[in-house]
């Protein structure tokens, strides 16, 4: 029996989330302590937010991207930004459906999926988005 058996589909939906941003955020070079805090914040809330619906487990990577998206706007600016459109003022990319399961990565300014959450390192090549 692996590990993931010993745990509950709430708590492999959260740590697969954990996962997806965590690898995003790798991606776009801003792993850093505080910043790795602010998901674990998100997934402490979210876990109450899971066991309350847990229909809603397919939606919480989409949702922990959200929460971190907007934690570091707050504290740094925008996150990720977009890695298609090279001229203009740089945006962040948003995430896509806001409440769904499947989250992407969207630049609403040309109308086009990115990446999925989880897979911004291969959109950008694995390189800073800053």
């Amino acid at each position: 029996m692996g590990v993931m058996e010993l745990i509950g589909p709430l708590e492999q939906a959260l740590h697969a989330a954990r996962a997806l941003v965590l690898a995003d955020l790798v991606a776009g070079e801003v792993a850093e302590a505080d910043v790795v805090s602010l998901v674990e914040d998100s997934v402490a809330e979210r876990r109450w937010w899971v066991e309350q619906w847990p229909d809603g487990a397919t939606f919480v990577a989409g949702l922990i991207a959200q929460d971190v998206q907007d934690a570091l706007l707050d504290r740094y600016g925008r996150w990720p930004l977009c890695p298609v459109c090279r001229t203009g003022d740089p945006h962040a990319l948003d995430v896509e459906p806001e409440l769904g399961p499947d989250p992407h990565w969207v630049c609403h300014k040309v109308g086009v999926k990115v990446a999925a959450v989880g897979s911004l390192g291969s959109a950008t090549g694995g390189m800073s988005s800053s």
